[in-house]
């Protein structure tokens, strides 16, 4: 166990870059769940198809063959990664000591593949919402967006907040994968350092690099009980 002590530099650099890419990958998949989730809801069939399309494809790929392909294929578009240089990310970025190609390419994986199962999450809970709230709505002369805005999507949090949490922690679990792609320094690339370059025991570095799961996890799972039992409450 004295791996913890001596390595624990890796061990707190690993968890701090997975937690940066859990942190910004939540963000991205929270925004482009939410944009996919009104096209699935669109009034207009051609934005509702490509809702439909968005979330069969990639809810039904497994996340390795995503990663695979952001780490291989999107480097061959550009040797420089042009097209990933956004300003503001960039800021980020560069702030956060993480301007890698390959942190970037971890990171549009996990927000692509994550927006998918957010965009259902949120939809169950549009789904949970009266029929009859937006029925009044319309009656009052409230165009679409205005009934999404203003009385839909306010309700509908209430009753998608805990499947969001859910998928939010399977997405910090599925981040283990981001060192096998290239993202170097991460929990699980720290893992195979120590195990297969710097010759340490095998349990005590993957209990370690457990803990630090553990602790992104468990209070977010805590969390979202304590939400869920204040919902059941309400509900009586």
């Amino acid at each position: 166990m004295s791996v913890w002590v001596d390595k624990f530099d890796v061990f707190a650099g690993g968890f701090w870059l997975t937690l940066q890419i859990c942190v910004l990958a939540a963000i991205g998949a929270l925004i482009l769940g939410a944009v996919v989730a009104v096209l699935r809801i669109s009034p207009v069939p051609p934005l509702r198809a490509v809702g439909t399309a968005y979330v069969t494809i990639f809810r039904n790929m497994p996340l390795t063959v995503v990663m695979f392909f952001a780490a291989f294929a999107l480097p061959a578009l550009g040797s420089n990664a042009d097209f990933l240089r956004i300003p503001g990310l960039d800021v980020v970025f560069t702030r956060l000591g993480t301007d890698l190609p390959y942190f970037r390419f971890a990171l549009i994986a996990l927000t692509l593949y994550t927006a998918a199962f957010v965009c259902e999450a949120l939809r169950s809970g549009i789904n949970a919402v009266p029929p009859g709230q937006a029925e009044a709505a319309r009656s009052l002369g409230l165009t679409f967006t205005q009934n999404l805005r203003y009385v839909v999507l306010p309700q509908s949090w209430k009753a998608s907040i805990v499947p969001l949490g859910s998928v939010i922690i399977a997405m910090i679990k599925n981040s283990a994968l981001i060192g096998f792609f290239g993202v170097v320094g991460d929990l699980s690339q720290s893992a195979d350092q120590l195990t297969s370059a710097e010759g340490y025991a095998f349990i005590p570095v993957a209990i370690g690099i457990s803990i630090g799961y553990l602790i992104m996890t468990v209070p977010l799972g805590a969390l979202l009980d304590r939400i869920e039992r204040r919902q059941a409450v309400a509900a009586r």
